[in-house]
């Protein structure tokens, strides 16, 4: 994954901090509940107030993935993915976004009521001033933009080897990916660890990816 310093439009963010660090060590606990949780594979919610991640146990997050439970403050992350079969985004529809790197997610903001655009880099997730325009080329070029659920689900896309990869996933993976990155970007270009790195992790998600059923029928 290539990448340039960031340009007078960008700037960093903490982001959902805790998930762009090292994993944290087996029998941690439900955030709500504080019910000990499984070492891998329990559900997240978006503190949508604090722009944070929490962990959840089984009964909690289903508890929470109600319209407006918890007075709407805790949304519940899905497990949805999905992928884009017509490859709507090509080489010019990635320069009108202005991305400093090979990959970047998208996702919208209930509070600000705006999509928000992030990036991987070796400081963590580093936000890019998303203009207007080019938001609408995204959602003109893949009907993913248009299914996307505010806060808990993001379009992530990856550059590569002259087309755009485009993706529907759980927001947690986002900022996994972004950990991910900032523990094993070396030099300039990220490296080779990182860059094998970022392609086991999208072979992943493309195992996941399914149409979506608009498309398929």
């Amino acid at each position: 994954m290539s990448a340039s310093p960031p340009g007078p439009g960008t700037r960093q963010r903490r982001g959902l901090f805790r998930f762009t660090g090292p994993r944290r060590p087996p029998g941690e606990r439900c955030e709500l509940c504080s019910a000990t949780l499984p070492g891998s594979g329990h559900r997240h919610l978006v503190d949508v107030e604090n722009r944070a991640l929490a962990c959840a146990c089984g009964p909690c997050a289903q508890l929470l993935d109600r319209p407006g439970a918890a007075g709407g403050r805790f949304r519940t992350v899905p497990g949805r993915y999905l992928g884009d079969p017509g490859d709507g985004l090509d080489e010019t529809a990635w320069e009108r976004l202005r991305i400093p790197v090979g990959v970047v997610f998208f996702f919208r903001n209930s509070a600000l009521d705006r999509p928000v655009a992030l990036y991987p880099s070796p400081a963590g997730a580093t936000e890019s001033e998303l203009e207007p325009e080019a938001w609408q080329t995204v959602l003109e070029a893949t009907p993913l933009a248009g299914l996307l659920e505010p806060d808990v689900e993001a379009l992530l896309l990856r550059r590569h080897e002259g087309r755009v990869e485009c993706h529907l996933v759980p927001i947690d993976i986002c900022y996994e990916l972004v950990g991910r990155m900032r523990l094993r970007w070396q030099g300039f270009d990220g490296g080779a660890e990182a860059r094998a790195d970022l392609e086991e992790f999208f072979g992943h998600v493309r195992e996941r990816a399914r149409v979506p059923r608009e498309s398929a029928s």
